[in-house]
């Protein structure tokens, strides 16, 4: 529905190159969900086969009469159909919060999006190539050194549009009118908390590097930045943003701000440190550590609580009041927009 809408029913004399990015981003979305989900869904139909059906298509052994017998089933085979969906799927959560600080960063500095025509090019090329990286989580398996290479290449690839977006809102943002209510703080968290995720991500081109955090607590880190510092940073900012147009309501900015920096503060403080647990050989997945790693983990905890109470703060203090008519009513042009 949303590639034929898109398409064909646009209004009259809107070309392609004049949509709004958040309508591109969601466009290329969608073309990414009808590609990777076939995926996961051929590995989750296998999977309910072997479990119920008897079947051994992950399943390279079997015992039978207390015989370890062949199967002929691959277990590596599970990894690459979740891959070729899991990596894909990275970026269907992450390219519409993009599209969403495309359209806050110009409003709130007062200029047009910077390389509008480059930014679409790098959106489509981050779907692109998204389909080409998905053995980076499998360096640790066994590939060999040819798979392994063209991979590390690829991963490398890929930060080339994605770099270019950060360019892009940088520049979007100097010598810009620059003002700072809580959509636009939430938008420059995403650009700060994504570079973060970026770099670390990159860093996981390098095989040698990517064998030393696999499956560690720097890997967790690394992806909660990149999608937690990314999309619930735009999905907050864009409630902020779009709610007087949903609702003919301001959401409170005084309150706002301070969701802001206890959701900005609670964030770093619970993921940061896991990037030096990891670093030190703590392991991802484990209910248990030995106390070395204690201290780290007693920050993130504080963190992880503070983040917490600062999204029931949003809900019950900025949310619910507003739903119940309290509130500055919302003009036509609340954020003063150009029109188009």
């Amino acid at each position: 529905n949303f590639i034929v809408t898109i398409i064909n029913l646009r209004a009259p004399g809107m070309t392609m190159m004049r949509v709004p990015i958040f309508t591109w981003s969601t466009l290329i979305v969608s073309v990414l969900i009808i590609m990777a989900f076939p995926a996961i869904t051929i590995a989750l139909f296998f999977l309910t086969f072997d479990r119920f059906g008897g079947t051994h298509f992950f399943s390279a052994f079997n015992i039978a009469d207390g015989q370890l017998i062949t199967a002929g089933g691959d277990p590596m085979l599970w990894q690459h159909l979740f891959w070729i969906f899991g990596h894909p799927e990275v970026y269907i959560l992450i390219l519409p919060a993009f599209g969403l600080v495309s359209e806050i960063i110009p409003v709130f500095s007062r200029k047009p999006l910077f390389g509008y025509a480059v930014m679409v090019y790098a959106i489509a090329a981050i779907a692109f190539l998204g389909f080409g990286v998905w053995v980076h989580h499998m360096f640790t398996t066994g590939l060999g050194p040819t798979p392994v290479a063209a991979f590390s290449a690829a991963t490398m690839l890929i930060a080339i549009p994605t770099g270019v977006k950060i360019l892009n809102w940088t520049a979007t943002m100097w010598g810009g009118s620059l003002t700072f209510p809580t959509a636009m703080l939430f938008a420059v968290g995403l650009v700060s908390q994504f570079v973060i995720g970026g770099l670390s991500g990159v860093m996981h081109a390098v095989v040698p590097v990517d064998t030393h955090h696999n499956d560690s607590y720097f890997v967790v880190a690394h992806f909660h930045y990149v999608l937690f510092g990314g999309s619930i940073f735009a999905l907050l900012g864009g409630l902020y943003f779009y709610w007087p147009k949903i609702f003919g309501k301001l959401l409170d900015e005084r309150l706002g701000k301070l969701h802001f920096w206890l959701t900005f503060a609670g964030f770093n403080l619970t993921f940061f440190p896991m990037h030096f647990l990891g670093l030190a050989g703590m392991p991802r997945r484990y209910a248990d550590y030995p106390m070395q790693f204690a201290d780290f983990n007693a920050v993130a905890s504080v963190g992880a609580f503070a983040f917490g109470l600062a999204q029931v703060y949003f809900f019950l203090f900025i949310v619910v009041p507003t739903m119940r008519g309290k509130g500055e009513k919302a003009v036509q042009k609340p954020w003063e927009a150009a029109e188009g």
